[in-house]
This record gives structure tokens, sequence and C-alpha cells, in this order.
């Protein structure tokens, strides 16, 4: 699903900042092993990088890897790039002083093994954080507007979103963390001057958006239905002067 679309142009152009918000959260110092759980094209590992922490950006999809990597020369940034499933990682335990995921892991199917996974490979005393969109924010009602024309999950898979839920994380984590934070901040999204700029670039460029398109294409008339309903969600947010999308920052430490 994601080497669909333009992940690589997506994290570029719409969402670059947030990266960098959560590489400040971890208060990154030179010489750190960190880790970029499910990285994409390094929306966070190459500014982390750019401290001059020591990091592995590892995400499932050899092929935002690949475009990661160009980003990270152009740059000038130095990281090293893994293929990695976030459920069963090829990590040793407790390896990384700081393991992180911007909008990353939270598409995870089996949230309770990623955040084991996350746990296992944090030394004790390292920071977990993570940066994910919520529920109630934009992404996430744009997440239960397309529910109706998607692919069933997978057995057992839970609601991406869910990982925006400060009780979830928490729950997640349970009592092998401490100094566990949780703070709802916006990003303000101004490449859209339209909501019909917005869904068509999303119906273009954004791998789970493409996936249920690719799910009703059969079906005109359910195509028609999910471009108003995209349409609409995106004209109740839009102003002047953008959108605010929401998303939960998760701080934590490894007891």
């Amino acid at each position: 699903m994601w080497a669909q679309g333009d992940y690589a142009a997506l994290a570029r152009e719409v969402i670059p900042e947030l990266g960098a918000s959560l590489v400040e959260a971890c208060d990154l110092r030179p010489g750190q092993r960190v880790l970029d759980v499910a990285a994409g094209t390094g929306n966070a590992a190459i500014p982390a990088a750019l401290t001059g922490a020591d990091v592995v950006a590892s995400d499932l999809t050899p092929e935002l890897l690949k475009a990661g990597q160009a980003v990270a020369a152009q740059r000038g940034a130095h990281l090293n790039w893994e293929v990695a499933d976030a459920e069963a990682m090829p990590f040793k335990d407790a390896e990384f002083d700081v393991v992180m995921s911007c909008v990353g892991v939270m598409f995870a199917p089996n949230h309770q093994a990623a955040a084991d996974e996350l746990v296992r490979v944090t030394r004790s005393g390292g920071t977990i954080a993570l940066l994910n969109w919520t529920p109630e924010g934009f992404i996430g009602q744009m997440f239960a507007t397309m529910k109706p024309y998607a692919p069933p999950p997978p057995p057992g898979a839970q609601p991406p979103p869910r990982w925006g839920d400060p009780d979830h994380v928490k729950a997640l984590f349970g009592d092998r963390v401490e100094d566990f934070t949780a703070t709802h901040r916006t990003v303000r999204i101004d490449r859209f001057k339209t909501p019909e700029e917005f869904r068509d670039y999303f119906k273009a460029f954004y791998g789970p958006t493409i996936a249920v398109y690719r799910n009703i294409a059969d079906a005109p008339e359910r195509v028609a239905e999910l471009d108003e309903a995209l349409a609409a969600l995106a004209r109740s947010h839009l102003g002047e002067e953008g959108m605010d999308w929401e998303y939960l920052l998760v701080t934590a430490r490894k007891i």
C-alpha cells in the first residue's frame, strides 16, 4: 500500500515540519543511538541524523527507504536504512537510546505487538517518542470517512488513529514506562486552496487513499460518493489560512 502513489512528495510538500517537531521533543544529543520505526522517507530520521545522532531508519516498504536515501543525500544527512517490520524488528534488546516514530508505527495492524517492540529495543532509561494522528482530528476523520469503502482489514487489526488516544497508548506500554506525557497539537496545512484539490492530491499521492479507491474502482457510484464525502470533509475544515490537523505527541521513559 505504501509503495503506491508518492508518499515522499506528500511528506515533503504537506507535513515536512512534523519530523522536526518530533526530533525536538526527543532532545537528541550527538552520538546517541536512535531508531526511527516505520520511518517512511525519513521525515524524522533525517533531521535526527543532522543533530549528530547515530540513526537507523527502519520501514517495511523498501521503496520508501530508497526515496528517503535520496532526500538524505540532498540534505547531507548520514544514517542507516533498514527494511524492518515494526511488529517484529531485527534489532537487539535495549539497543537504542531513543526510539521514535512519526505517523508511522500507528499503521502497524497489531498495536500491542508494535508497542512491545518499541519497548524491547529501547534501553532502560531511554526515550520513546511518538507523533500520531488523533481519532478526532482531520486525518482521523478522513480514515473514518474512507472506512465504509475500504477493503476488510487483516484479522485482529486495529484502527491506526487509536494511537492518537493517550489512554490507548498508555495502556499499550503499561507499567514498563514512566514520565509518560501526551500533548495534543496541530499542524497548519496551507497546501490546498480548495476541498477538491485536497481530495485529488490524496487520491494521487497517499497510499491508503489510493488503496480505498482501487477497492471500489468497479463501482462508479461509490467512487462518486467517496469523492463527495472527502471533499465535504475538507470543506468543513478548510479556512482562508488552510486547515489545522491535530496530532498527539507522546514521550515516555523506559523503566
